[in-house]
This record gives C-alpha cells, structure tokens and sequence, in this order.
C-alpha cells in the first residue's frame, strides 16, 4: 500500500518520486519510503483484434518474467470512461508490481488516459503495444461473437472499425508514441511469441 505512508500513516497518491532511491516521499512527514519502479506494458487495440486472445497465450509464455492481466476483470466495476478507472489499474498494476515482477495490462487504453493519472508516476516507463487488423476480419470476429457481448451491432462494429483504423493512422503520434502490431496474417501462436519478445527486448533494458 504505497499510497499508505508506513511512517505517520497519512494517505496520499501524489507523491514525490525520488529515482535515486527509488524513493516515494510522503507530503505529511516527508519519510522517504524505497519502492520498486517498474516498466508498465499495454497492450490495446479496438475491439476484435486479440487482446484478449494473446493476454492469455502470453500467460504461460511469460510467467515468469512478468503478470499478464486483462483489464476486462474489472468492467462495471468502475466505469470505463473515467479517469478513476485508468487511475485504479494503474494502483493495481503497481502494487503487484511490488511483488518483483512488471504488469502487462491488455484492454483497450491510449496514452492520453494513462499518463496524466496521478499513480503513472510510479513507473519508470510505461509501453504501449496497438494491435490492429484488416477491416473485414475485425468486423467478422466482433459479429460471430456470442450475443450477450452486444459486439455485432452495425453501429458497434462500425465503431471499432474506426478505431482500427485511427490506430494505424495515429499510433506513432501519441504522446508516448505506440507501437503497432498487425497480426492479421498470422497465426495466435506465432502473434503471442512475438508479442513476448516485444516485451522481453523493453524488460532486458532494465538490465543494460
């Protein structure tokens, strides 16, 4: 509980982040509590593109090297569409983070919702991953999905088409700004592995 001061027990989330530690610094008593920094993954897209297809292929490929979460989990819980629920898996990620190894989050985000959250400070760097695909394969997996996903609407797919088709137009111009990953002409295995060695090539930084 790093929001938690563990010194005079005031609560806070706007920190002072010392990197030299690195240390987290409490507003009330000014203790200096050392915590693990550590790199954030995002993997996003619209829906149909196969994040949670890959979140869970990536679980056995990587547990040892990071947390694989799909943000889903929590849909309804907070909703989606404000910044509570950006701020919240930040707090999540981050206190997992405390336990040795990164998150990879896989949900639907941008830049814009997660790095102006008051728990972002947290982490070292924070990466972000956008799957996209061609138009019609997206359409057609969002329209053979069971009906209680309310995904096969003409006005939901056409929604999500959009969205595809900003990611692959705009990716590169977020701020940071994210890769693209179209996994449209490969198999679940081969876009998993290479999903991994995105991650693993972002973690050996630390090392370097």
């Amino acid at each position: 509980m790093l929001n938690v001061c563990s010194q005079c027990g005031e609560h806070a989330v706007e920190k002072i982040i010392d990197p030299s530690g690195p240390f987290a610094i409490c507003p009330f008593c000014h203790y200096a509590q050392p915590f693990l920094q550590q790199p954030l993954f995002i993997i996003t897209g619209a829906s149909g593109a196969g994040k949670t297809t890959v979140c869970d292929e990536l679980v056995p490929l990587m547990r040892d090297q990071c947390v694989i979460l799909e943000t889903d989990i929590l849909w309804g819980v907070t909703p989606v569409t404000s910044d509570t629920y950006h701020n919240m898996w930040l707090r999540v990620a981050k206190n997992i983070g405390q336990a040795g190894l990164p998150v990879v989050l896989c949900g639907t985000a941008l830049p814009e919702y997660l790095e102006e959250c008051p728990e972002r400070r947290y982490f070292s760097t924070v990466y972000y991953l956008a799957m996209v695909g061609d138009d019609h394969l997206l359409a057609e997996r969002l329209k053979q999905r069971p009906a209680w996903r309310q995904s096969g609407s003409t006005e939901f797919v056409e929604r999500m088409v959009q969205f595809n088709r900003w990611l692959k137009e705009h990716a590169s111009t977020t701020n940071p700004p994210m890769t693209i990953f179209d996994s449209s002409h490969q198999s679940i295995a081969e876009t998993a592995d290479e999903v991994a060695g995105w991650i693993n090539k972002r973690l050996e930084k630390r090392w370097r």
